[in-house]
């Protein structure tokens, strides 16, 4: 039960096939392309939905004078 062995999920590996004890990835990759459509349309239609944040300033903590 080690790498030689092909029934377990180690041996699979080291073979390179695939089986019940090691499935394939049913996702396709993202490729490049694609990845670069989905940024251009991020940028041209930014989100309106969400709130926009405002800068807030924090009160200065004065230490007492002994």
């Amino acid at each position: 039960m080690g790498k030689g062995d092909q029934k377990t999920r180690r041996g699979k590996i080291q073979v390179g096939s695939f089986g019940n004890v090691r499935p394939r990835n049913k996702t396709k990759a993202i490729t490049k392309e694609q990845i670069a459509e989905s940024a251009a349309a991020k940028k041209a239609a930014p989100d309106s939905d969400a709130p926009k944040k405002v800068a807030t300033k924090k009160a200065a903590t004065k230490k007492a004078a002994k």
